[in-house]
């Protein structure tokens, strides 16, 4: 790993907010960093108000989307409410299906299959709609680039408002409202947000006109964290008010369907870190074994008892996704080792009888493993379809926007993308992609990067200093949880390889005699020589909390140890 220590503050800008705010150095410092330079900013940040979220009105077309669906409830027409099938997408119809619900009984839901219609709103989708009498189609988390769709619903007398939150091709869609902060012509002034955010929104534009209080809309922000966490979008202006709300609804008071899934983890508190790997998995396995729909259903269920049963189908899906994801990571893993392909820029690798519904995590995991921008390609009828997941600094939509001579479709962002192509291009498009990427990529890009907020010494770390620390959550892209680096330190004598395969290193050490402190670094154990006859060496950590037996305790969860 490079680690590079990210540049000392101004002094000035730390001594006015240590004065101000009655907190050390460091803290001030981590602060500073993260653009908080003043006391109401520290405020706004360490206690995000509801009343600080935008306008809704600010974002182009959300006029039309509100009068549009005024309309439909005015004239009692039945309201398609459609989204993609993972966790975004799910989030997203559950929040605005179960909003419209509680004051309009015309409303239904509909999740494309994954395998029969693959990504984004589909002919099938709309045929469906045309049969069963829907005039308006609300399409989440997908539809900036459904040209084509969108014009042949409109040719049935099918109306769509669209929100979406991916980046828009060179054409906008002819619907009666396209929401989409991304749009180069809206002005909303916050970009980020994920597609369950935009949908949220729309309720909030919704609820504005029938005169409710965003307090009113506080039982919806589950789904929204849950989304952001998943979407791993920046956690950041409005996304951290969101998430924040959010992650206090789950904790507090959970819907029946997360409620069910903690119930079987036997979890209490929730991060949002949590969220992305105990409630996103969970909700995706659904979409990727077997269908979308069951994500919602549980999402929506207000029983518990029933919600109990649905959690239960879907943790059957969760371990059939964790074994599939399993045997085609190893499997994609010889590949590359017998095609010498870890003498490329890119990974990009091929199985027809791979699963679909896991090869985006597969990709996550080979980019783990080699670190370089990575396609996983399986069959999907007559076509190829990918998943691509790129490495931190490097914008694999836009590497992918250079092969589009081989590419049928292809839409994502800038570190997560899917594609389809024929299967003759596939060659054309591997070597593409291959040079496209050697001759635009940084190649210290190819190494990750660990970035360090602070070096700090061990005796530091107090209970309090960890309480202001936490108060920085949520943590994610944008307010990632501070590192530290500390050295001369050494293992007191009980340091060891832990876990399967001896993967995980134990260690408990201390700086210049004191600070004694615990700390577990995971797919560290082949470090262990390092520590060993307490020998000085630097370690770069993040600080959490350890709960054994009913005690809690401070420990470092270990990033990288060097000479």
């Amino acid at each position: 790993m490079r680690w590079t220590i990210q540049a000392k503050p101004i002094t000035e800008k730390v001594t006015h907010l240590e004065q101000s705010l009655g907190v050390n150095s460091t803290i001030a410092s981590l602060l500073v960093q993260r653009g908080i330079e003043t006391y109401d900013e520290a405020k706004a940040f360490f206690r995000p108000e509801l009343s600080k979220l935008h306008d809704p009105f600010l974002m182009k077309d959300m006029e039309k989307a509100v009068a549009r669906i005024e309309k439909a409830i005015a004239n009692q027409e039945n309201i398609l409410v459609y989204g993609d099938y993972d966790v975004d997408g799910t989030t997203s119809v559950a929040l605005l299906s179960s909003y419209l619900l509680s004051y309009y009984p015309n409303v239904a839901t509909y999740i494309p299959d994954r395998y029969g219609e693959g990504y984004g709103i589909s002919f099938k989708g709309i045929d469906f709609a045309e049969d069963n009498d829907f005039s308006l189609i609300v399409a989440l988390d997908c539809g900036i680039k459904a040209i084509e769709k969108v014009e042949y619903a409109s040719k049935k007398g099918i109306d769509f408002v669209i929100c979406d939150h991916h980046r828009p091709g060179p054409e906008i869609p002819e619907a009666i409202a396209v929401l989409d902060p991304k749009r180069e012509d809206c002005e909303y002034p916050f970009k980020e947000l994920c597609g369950c955010g935009v949908g949220f929104k729309l309720i909030q534009a919704l609820s504005e006109k029938r005169g409710l209080e965003i307090e009113d809309l506080l039982i919806y922000l589950d789904l929204v964290a849950t989304a952001i966490g998943a979407d791993i979008v920046p956690i950041t202006g409005e996304n951290r008010i969101l998430a924040y709300h959010g992650l206090t609804v789950i904790n507090t008071l959970p819907r029946p369907g997360f409620k069910a899934i903690l119930n079987q983890v036997k979890k209490n508190i929730l991060t949002i870190t949590d969220v992305v790997f105990i409630i996103a998995p969970r909700i995706n396995a659904a979409g990727r074994m077997k269908h979308g729909n069951h994500a919602v259903t549980l999402l929506s269920e207000m029983d518990i008892n029933l919600a109990e049963t649905y959690a239960a189908e879907i943790e059957t899906y969760n371990l059939d996704r964790r074994e599939a994801d399993k045997s085609i990571t190893i499997e994609a893993l010889a590949q590359i080792k017998n095609n010498k392909e870890k003498d490329r820029f890119t990974t990009v690798v091929y199985d027809e009888k791979w699963h679909k519904g896991v090869i985006g995590i597969v990709a996550s995991r080979l980019t783990e493993t080699y670190y370089r921008p990575t396609l996983v390609f399986t069959k999907s009828g007559d076509r190829l379809a990918a998943s691509a997941r790129s490495v931190k600094g490097f914008d694999v939509y836009n590497a992918l926007e250079q092969c589009s001579e081989f590419i049928e479709q292809f839409g994502g962002h800038k570190y997560a993308a899917g594609l389809t192509l024929l299967e003759k291009d596939y060659e054309g498009f591997k070597a593409q992609f291959e040079k496209v990427v050697k001759e635009t990529i940084d190649p210290k890009l190819l190494t990750p990067e660990l970035k360090i907020n602070t070096q700090l010494n061990l005796s530091e770390i107090t209970p309090k200093f960890f309480r202001i620390l936490k108060q920085f959550a949520p943590f994610g892209p944008g307010n990632m949880s501070p590192v530290f680096m500390s050295q001369d330190v050494k293992d007191i004598g009980y340091g060891k390889c832990v876990g399967e395969d001896d993967k995980h290193l134990k260690l408990t050490v201390n700086q210049y005699g004191e600070g004694k402190i615990s700390g577990i670094g995971f797919n560290l154990g082949d470090k262990i020589e390092l520590i060993k006859n307490k020998q000085p060496f630097k370690i770069a950590y993040s600080i959490d909390e350890n709960h054994w037996n009913n005690t809690v305790s401070l420990q470092m969860k270990v990033k990288d140890l060097k000479e």
